[in-house]
């Protein structure tokens, strides 16, 4: 009859286990962590992970980020590829497959292209091992298979020990278990001779796991026991987790119940010790089974429902189908591979056609290529032509809008403003050698007078707004200052502020930006019925900001767009590469923004 190991002896082992090996961890550490040269610091961690990858897997995934830093720092690929293979190793004990797979396969990749045959072996058998545990089989043997063939090439007992042990169990889920324990049996054999404690600890579970499957419950308790006392003398938690699992199923299936709680119990505590979630959810679900058999349903469902979760948390859709695409990808890749070495030894055999007519597909694809680029420039050059053809034909526009402007207000000074001048002056001079016969007509006269002279006034007011002298001589500054200036009065209160205008710019920018305003400072005279505006120009190094503000009557600026000029605004500022924002509301004012880039 099986023992049960007793709960202290187990804390007491794993205590003084655990101080041993810190003393080794500790040791390692040192040269990690140390100034000795790559080499040694390397090695160090590979053999931190190798001693210590089934102990403690969160401990493992930190020492292997460190590892890989630094050997990624070193271009060393290979232990790059090992030690992430190792992290696969740690979250596929962690339940997280998807991860793994992906560790997995990135390793391969890395070890495939430098031709380290036997570590990719070693990886083909992690990764033949996901597949199993998700139930993908034919997979499983397919990975199974390629390892074994490395390892049968290159003699190495070990491998052929390892993966004849580990894909017993895929035939096993298959239920042919003649194949499994011929497997199992071959591995035992093996590492029976080579004094394996570890592999032949791992055949006989295996072994009593089939027996136990075909009811032949003395040879099953026979293996699992002698595989428990190996596990023990090892002092590995990892096994003995395992062990005790398996020891619990037997005393299940012969209703031993109190018996099989024990070694489920104990168990469970080392997977809890090693965050291992597959283990706990073995558990539970025979646990549940343990109480349903006892009657407890209560306790069965609360067991059932706890390794669901720890079910769930492994074996979700989404981590399944992670896998399943990074397979085909790596699928893909090989394929793709096999094709391109297929071409190569056609290659070898009709060199010169195929050398002649990859020349000549060369020099087609060239062809193409600057037949391609060509057009492509040829477009760009286009463009550009098209956008400086349409900015100087807005030049063009603007200057003769400016001309013409500068034509009339030249007009308006010099002949009609000089003829009504000529005309005030002869009507004043005329005064003299009239006899008024009475003071209606004196006052009728002088009322004449004074309309000739408004007249004037006006027609100066108007030839400078459109020629205003201050932007033909000065700066913008004092433009916009007189400009101000004129329109300035009771009924309309405007406060400027200006900054940087006191540098000339481009005559064209200037024009422009002083029409702008112009314009804006017009539809406020005319249509806001304000009573006081501000007017805000800053020049910085980011170019010009405007901003025009009134306390007006607003209006909506898509119903009165065209009628009060505002597209005429746009397209002006927008000529300067500039932006303008039109901000109004009914009854609450309007507020231009203009941003000219420097």
């Amino acid at each position: 009859m099986l023992l049960k190991t007793p709960i202290i002896l187990l804390i007491f082992l794993c205590l003084f286990v655990r101080g041993y090996c810190q003393a080794e961890k500790d040791s390692l550490r040192s040269v990690m962590n140390s100034s000795e040269d790559y080499k040694e610091r390397i090695k160090a961690y590979l053999a931190y992970c190798e001693k210590y990858k089934l102990k403690d897997f969160d401990d493992i995934l930190q020492i292997t980020t460190e590892g890989i830093a630094l050997a990624r720092k070193n271009k060393d690929s290979v232990s790059i590829a090992v030690l992430t293979e190792y992290e696969g190793t740690a979250y596929y004990f962690k339940g997280k497959y998807d991860i793994a797979a992906k560790y997995f396969y990135d390793a391969i990749s890395i070890l495939e292209a430098k031709k380290e045959n036997k570590k990719v072996a070693m990886v083909y058998n992690e990764l033949a091992k996901l597949y199993r545990k998700t139930r993908d089989l034919d997979r499983a043997l397919v990975n199974y298979d390629k390892a074994l063939a490395i390892f049968e090439k290159l003699r190495d007992s070990v491998g052929i020990a390892m993966i004849n042990n580990e894909s017993g169990v895929v035939f096993e889920y298959k239920k042919d278990y003649p194949e499994a324990i011929r497997r199992y049996s071959i591995s035992l054999d093996i590492d029976s001779v080579r004094g394996d404690e570890i592999g032949v600890s791992y055949a006989l579970s295996n072994l009593g796991g089939v027996y136990l499957i075909l009811n032949r419950y003395g040879e099953a308790e026979s293996y699992m026991q002698r595989s428990l006392d190996i596990r023990r003398n090892l002092h590995d938690n990892f096994m003995l987790g395992l062990a005790h699992s398996d020891i619990a199923s037997i005393y299940l299936t012969e209703n031993k119940f109190d018996e099989a709680y024990a070694h489920f119990d104990t168990s469970n505590k080392i997977a809890r010790l090693m965050n291992y979630p597959e283990l706990l959810a073995t558990n539970y679900k025979q646990l549940s089974e343990l109480e349903k058999l006892r009657g407890n349903y209560k306790k069965a469902f609360d067991y059932l429902e706890t390794e669901r979760q720890l079910h769930d948390s492994i074996f979700n859709k989404d981590k399944i189908q992670q896998i399943e695409e990074l397979n085909t990808k790596y699928e893909t890749v090989k394929k793709e591979n096999l094709i391109e070495l297929q071409k190569y030894q056609i290659a070898k055999r009709n060199y010169w056609i195929i050398a002649g007519s990859a020349v000549i597909l060369l020099i087609i694809i060239l062809s193409l290529s600057l037949y391609k680029r060509n057009e492509l420039k040829q477009n760009a050059r286009l463009q550009q032509a098209i956008l400086l053809q349409q900015e100087m034909a807005t030049r063009a526009v603007l200057e003769t809008e400016e001309n013409e402007r500068q034509r009339i207000a030249k007009d308006l000074h010099d002949g009609v403003g000089q003829t009504m001048s000529a005309a005030k002056m002869n009507l004043s001079a005329l005064k003299g050698n009239l006899a008024f016969a009475s003071e209606k007509q004196e006052h009728s006269y002088n009322n004449i007078i004074k309309l000739v002279d408004e007249s004037c006034s006006e027609i100066r007011s108007v030839s400078h707004n459109m020629m205003p002298n201050a932007l033909m001589t000065q700066n913008l500054e004092v433009a916009f200052s007189r400009f101000i200036n004129q329109i300035s009065n009771a009924n309309l209160k405007v406060d400027l502020y200006t900054e940087g205008l006191d540098e000339r710019l481009d005559s064209i920018v200037e024009t422009v930006l002083y029409r702008v305003i112009q314009e804006c400072v017009n539809n406020v005279i005319k249509h806001a019925g304000a009573s006081s505006l501000d007017i805000s120009i800053i020049r910085d190094k980011d170019g010009i900001s405007a901003t025009i503000e009134d306390n007006g009557k607003g209006f909506t600026a898509e119903r009165d767009f065209e009628g009060m000029g505002l597209k005429n605004i746009r397209t002006r500022v927008e000529y300067l590469k500039g932006e303008v924002e039109f901000t109004s509301t009914p009854g609450a004012g309007t507020v231009v923004s203009i941003h000219i880039p420097g």
